[in-house]
């Protein structure tokens, strides 16, 4: 009775207030998992999980040792994922700091996202023609900071000369991956995962198994050329699309990197046609 007295009490600003809060609850809940959607964090979420099951069956089943020291875990638990999940705290905090009120205008925008596709396209066909092999990351919602660590910092402007010099044979920062963050070269001569998938092809060499083994646990874009053929590829959600002509990587990048829906516009935003550059 005291709960439905609450509830007829409750004046309709009140009620909308509340009803603000709860769906600012779900909101702040879902971003958090979209947050940490393909990283290792989800593991450690199923732990978690294990544990909160784990501790409300030993209540039920009277087992007071393992009830003990459950509740030792959970206890210092909160701190242990602070320190785990520092990397995915830091990202939310910094992609808070990019929300939309500090975003550019959709013009502004528009531009930047020339720029960097041109950048893009530039470097690859350059390197695609003398057959100069190269490996690029782009970062997107999951943080490749681990991967940031192995390489030089360079937090650099994106363009299409400094690509090509990183990756000319012989040269210090040649060897590895490039890892760019939204309009920043952020690191080269980084080292990726491998992956370890038994349906790979035997042709492909290090920079593909390496490009495959970040996109099956992230949801970067990966860019490769080919040393030996110039051929260029991209590889996305664990697949991978070879021998891509210069205007269908063009396409895909603009789509992947920026969003689907775009690629009618690309070729009059940018002046490109097929058969120009056919």
């Amino acid at each position: 009775m005291q709960i439905i007295e609450q509830f007829t009490d409750l004046t309709p600003v009140s009620i909308i207030f509340n009803i603000l809060d709860v769906l600012l609850v779900w909101y702040v809940m879902y971003k958090t998992l979209t947050l940490i959607k393909g990283t290792k964090a989800v593991q450690l979420l199923k732990g978690i999980f294990v544990i909160i099951v784990a501790k409300i069956a030993t209540e039920i089943f009277g087992l007071n040792t393992l009830d003990w020291l459950l509740d030792e875990i959970i206890e210092w638990g909160f701190l242990a994922i602070i320190i785990i999940f520092q990397p995915e705290i830091r990202r939310a905090l910094e992609q808070l700091g990019r929300g939309k009120l500090f975003q550019r205008t959709t013009s502004q925008q528009d531009e930047e996202q020339k720029r960097l596709i041109e950048a893009m396209k530039k470097s690859v066909s350059y390197m695609a023609k003398r057959r100069i092999g190269a490996l690029i990351s782009l970062e997107k919602e999951t943080g490749l900071t681990e991967y940031i660590e192995t390489g030089i910092k360079m937090n650099a402007e994106i363009s299409s000369e400094l690509l090509i010099n990183i990756f000319i044979p012989n040269t210090p920062l040649h060897d590895g991956a490039v890892i760019m963050q939204r309009d920043k070269i952020t690191a080269a001569a980084c080292y990726l995962p491998l992956s370890e998938s038994a349906f790979i092809s035997k042709e492909l060499g290090t920079r593909h198994r390496a490009a495959l083994g970040l996109s099956e646990v992230t949801d970067a874009i990966v860019i490769i050329v080919s040393e030996e053929t110039g051929a260029i590829s991209i590889a996305t959600d664990g697949k991978i699309d070879r021998n891509l002509t210069i205007d269908e990587f063009t396409l895909k990048l603009q789509s992947l990197w920026f969003g689907t829906g775009q690629e009618s516009n690309l070729a009059s935003k940018l002046s490109w046609g097929g058969k120009k550059n056919g």
